[in-house]
């Protein structure tokens, strides 16, 4: 039986009036279970305050909308307080504690994505919070707590029972939350709507990628990523990534037509994306891209923290290495036809234009 490949959206898991927490489930995307990838979205509204947490998996947390505050604890160390905003992406190993604040009246939204090789469940994140009606705590008994704290028990059942709330909460406008620290986001967030341009093509598209050469700590990841804007009706080569990888996608703005072809030139997708779709192209499937008029921005992980794509069309593709007489034959078509198709595409482009 194939897979169904189609965009997904992702549906509420829980939430209130601090916000909401998505996710996407591997029963309608099941390429998420036979990849090991997991994907969620948080949402905050204004005060809105995700308690701590940690997780099963390893993932990269991008800033889809709004400005807020991280706090980041990697094993054995100290509290790292982030100012975050749009296009921030921020690699989170395993063990990480994390808490998410917003203090704005624009809602913050976090997109993460990861592997769940690891995790309870294949294709889906376990998060493990450590206050709140379902943290930790509330499953060991009293003598445990106080015992481990060092602490009267009586203060020890106000510390674990007292917090009503499941995940998400709205705290009072005057609480006073960490100030974010300048130096704490050193190796620890790169913004790729500022950083760097790895691919800058006139009326076609942009792309920055993220490794370990920007951002170090995706190494310990294990994973890549990368945003790309796409012009107004410009063209995304068709290419794949020959290291094995997976190609996980979020549809952040705009739309475009997409084609996924597969084993023995079967085209497996051919659909419309639009904001807030995720889809998985499989290992060593061919994927294209056209935009529609306004334009196509997407983020992506790839399941590993340097990857290489091979494409299709441009100068840098396989079709140009190739000699002309390998080409011939295998297209059988005499040296002119050969010649005219090693004659276009000569730029370096990934991205096309749109044709006059």
């Amino acid at each position: 039986m194939e897979l169904d490949l189609s965009p997904k959206l992702a549906r509420k898991v829980y939430g209130g009036n601090g916000g909401s927490y998505y996710a996407w489930s591997p029963s309608e995307l099941p390429m998420l279970r036979e990849g090991n990838i997991g994907a969620a979205k948080l949402a905050l509204e204004k005060n809105g305050f995700a308690l701590p947490r940690y997780s099963d998996s390893a993932k990269v947390a991008y800033v889809l909308q709004g400005t807020g505050v991280a706090g980041i604890v990697l094993p054995e160390s100290e509290e790292k307080v982030l100012a975050i905003k749009k296009g921030d992406a921020i690699a989170l190993p395993f063990g990480v504690v994390t808490w998410w604040y917003n203090k704005e009246d624009t809602e913050l939204v976090v997109l993460f994505m990861g592997d769940t090789s690891k995790a309870h469940k294949s294709g889906e994140f376990t998060d493990f919070f450590l206050t709140g009606t379902n943290g930790i705590f509330t499953g060991f008994t009293t003598e445990f707590v106080s015992r481990a704290w060092d602490l009267d028990e009586n203060i020890v059942k106000a510390l674990v029972g007292k917090q009503a709330g499941n995940g998400i909460v709205q705290l009072h406008g005057n609480f006073k939350m960490p100030e974010p620290k300048k130096e704490h986001r050193e190796g620890m967030a790169l913004n790729c709507e500022e950083a760097p341009l790895d691919v800058d093509i006139k009326k076609g598209g942009r792309v920055v990628v993220l490794n370990t050469n920007n951002l170090p700590l995706v190494g310990e990841v294990g994973l890549g990523a990368d945003l790309v804007r796409l012009d107004g009706s410009a063209m995304c080569s068709p290419g794949f990534s020959c290291d094995s990888a997976l190609q996980v996608t979020y549809i952040i703005r705009g739309s475009g037509r997409l084609q996924v072809v597969g084993v023995d030139g079967h085209r497996v997708l051919e659909t419309t994306v639009k904001a807030g779709n995720l889809l998985i192209v499989p290992r060593f499937f061919v994927v294209s891209k056209i935009a529609a008029p306004d334009g196509l921005e997407w983020f992506s992980i790839i399941t590993t923290p340097n990857p290489i794509f091979t494409h299709l069309a441009g100068r840098t593709s396989v079709w140009k290495a190739l000699s002309p007489q390998v080409l011939q034959a295998a297209f059988d078509v005499d040296a002119n036809t050969e010649k005219l198709f090693r004659s276009k595409r000569n730029s370096d482009a990934i991205f096309f234009p749109p044709p006059n």
